[in-house]
């Protein structure tokens, strides 16, 4: 297990760019070993413009080794700027450098998942850039709904896109933990990328498949509407996924964005108007 960053509540980022903006956001990350496994192989980085977290994969070390380059390249574009999808392929490109050089031959199948969200510029505009390569996810829950932003790379996922599977037969299907896509194998990355509007009042997740073996999406909808801070909520959902099982390792995110500019979360301030009262 690797970590960079710190967690923080209402850190206020000002972003360069075409104009220059003021971000107000919240987040939180933790991860846990889970009930099963002796070492956690998951990792995380939790540095702005960039957040994300790496599952790894492989024998004794392999996957510490592999989710902790991906991690620390990414840490790497952390600070006062934005980040462009050119920045993090060349992470990741030098991430499976770093897994070669420090797996050895005997480490070889060392490899990781990889999903995060970083801030970048489209058109003069700031948007969350959204990347993923493997089973680990990124959810927004927004106005009570709770959206699945990523796409698995994955068996089960290719057997559902092609109408071989249901959804409901894939929480079962025997290859369901087999990834078609990773960082490592001598093979280079190859990120999807989604671009995500940035707006107050949003709440993001991003999660290993610790969480999402042992919660519905149903479940991970629920416990993000009814918890207030991001804190609370990544500490329930760990919590959650350990009490019904705990079969992996498992590592979540939160974010909340309570300010873009000079828009606020509208009905965060009618809470804490109520509050008052």
């Amino acid at each position: 297990m690797t970590t960079h960053g710190e967690n923080a509540t209402r850190r206020s980022l000002r972003l360069p760019g075409g104009r220059e903006l003021e971000v107000e956001l919240s987040w939180f990350a933790l991860t846990d070993v889970g009930n099963r496994r002796e070492n956690n192989q998951d990792s995380f980085v939790v540095t702005p413009p960039i957040f994300a977290v790496a599952d790894g994969m492989g024998g004794h070390s392999a996957g510490e080794i592999a989710s902790a380059a991906v991690v620390r390249r990414l840490a790497e574009l952390g600070g006062d700027r934005l980040v462009t999808q050119q920045d993090i392929d060349g992470a990741l490109a030098d991430a499976v450098d770093d897994i070669e050089l420090n797996a050895g031959e005997t480490e070889l199948g060392a490899g990781t998942t990889v999903t995060g969200l970083a801030l970048g510029e489209v058109d003069g505009d700031i948007i969350w850039q959204c990347f993923n390569i493997g089973d680990s996810r990124v959810y927004q829950f927004f106005k009570g709904a709770l959206s699945q932003i990523t796409v698995d790379h994955s068996v089960v996922q290719h057997l559902i896109d092609s109408g071989a599977i249901t959804e409901q037969e894939a929480e079962v299907h025997p290859h369901a933990n087999v990834i078609t896509r990773a960082v490592g194998f001598n093979e280079a990355p190859i990120p999807d990328y989604v671009g995500l509007a940035l707006v107050p009042g949003q709440r993001l997740l991003l999660c290993s498949d610790g969480l999402t073996k042992e919660l519905t999406e149903l479940g991970i909808q629920h416990f993000l509407a009814e918890t207030k801070t991001a804190e609370e909520a990544a500490r329930t959902l760990v919590s959650r996924a350990l009490q019904n099982s705990g079969r992996d390792n498992v590592t979540v995110v939160v974010i909340d964005v309570h300010a873009v500019g000079g828009s606020r979360d509208t009905s965060e301030m009618l809470f804490d108007t109520a509050e008052i009262l």
